[in-house]
């Protein structure tokens, strides 16, 4: 049951993202469609650490900058292949988040979100004081992939926005897919297991400091390989990548769609990345609209949007 699950849900999102170019009505939207796909990657780092292990973290925003810095600097200064730059920037995460890990997440409630929250400031503030290797608050340009060059020289003709909105759709399918792998493996029922009780789980033998950091490196590297992704389809990188409020930004994506699904905080990244877009015509008024539904969302759905409509649903069935 389980299994057909993980199969439905992958194949739900392969459609959209392969019907939803038939309506876009200009090429701007496949730049809007790229933006949403590289948002939701990162969101279900956060649904791994959130959802499945029960743990905050305001700073995920650091990550994403840690991933995008390395593709702009690693060709830069290393000599580096942006694919390469984009795989050292997520092991450079990874181990990080493996060094800062075992100390922070002995720490639980709010100082579990502040000690993470000091973690994103301080990649924020040395992005942006380094101004001699990073550019500081002007940013850095980002070397091109390559690939769709390639891609023109073997005949086949397509624009910006149309690369990255399909390397960042397959993205978000390998990053889904894996996810929902987890979410079925001993490990991610391990890890589930913490959301409820860390003391139940570990009565039952579960080693509570292991399972907490294996999900805050893997979300640590969803949210580098997410920054790498926005670093290379921008070909421009500012330390904003890395600052507090992406970092809340993610989190509230992730809570709006539900944070224990996979689906759902893709549709929240979905939702919260089009909101801006749709709102403009309100001018001034945009971040109290937003706020607004923010607000009814979590009053009447508060499991986020799509398991909360789920179970509704399910309840008009039987």
């Amino acid at each position: 049951m389980e299994a057909r699950r993980k199969w439905i849900q992958l194949a739900v999102l392969a459609a959209l993202i392969a019907v939803l170019p038939f309506f876009f009505p200009s090429g701007y939207y496949y730049r809007v469609g790229a933006l949403i796909f590289v948002n939701g990657l990162s969101v279900i780092g956060l649904v791994i650490l959130i959802g499945y292990a029960g743990q905050i973290s305001l700073g995920h925003a650091g990550f994403a900058g840690i991933g995008a810095y390395a593709c702009a600097l690693g060709p830069q200064h290393l000599g580096l292949h942006p694919g390469l730059a984009l795989i050292l920037g997520a092991v450079i995460s990874g181990l990080l988040a493996l060094l800062i890990g075992r100390p922070i997440l002995r720490l639980k409630g709010y100082y579990l979100a502040v000690a993470t929250l000091g973690f994103g400031i301080l990649v924020s503030m040395l992005l942006t004081n380094e101004r001699a290797l990073t550019g500081g608050p002007d940013g850095i340009s980002v070397e091109d992939l390559g690939l769709r060059a390639l891609l023109r020289d073997l005949g086949w003709r397509i624009s910006g926005g149309e690369f990255w909105y399909g390397a960042s759709g397959i993205a978000l399918l390998v990053g889904a897919w894996l996810a929902l792998n987890l979410f079925d493996s001993p490990t991610g029922r391990a890890m589930r297991s913490l959301h409820g009780s860390e003391v139940a789980a570990s009565t039952v033998g579960i080693d509570v400091a292991r399972q907490k950091l294996r999900a805050f490196v893997i979300s640590a590297v969803y949210a580098s390989v997410a920054g790498s992704l926005l670093a290379l389809q921008n070909g421009f990188i500012t330390p904003d990548v890395a600052g507090f409020m992406h970092s809340i930004e993610m989190v509230t994506m992730a809570v709006l769609g539900g944070v224990g699904s996979v689906l759902g905080a893709t549709l929240g990244a979905a939702i919260l990345t089009l909101l801006p877009q749709v709102l403009t015509v309100f001018a001034e008024y945009e971040q109290l609209v937003l706020g607004a539904v923010m607000i009814l969302v979590m009053i009447f759905l508060p499991q986020g949007l799509l398991p909360s409509i789920a179970r509704r649903l399910r309840g008009r069935g039987e």
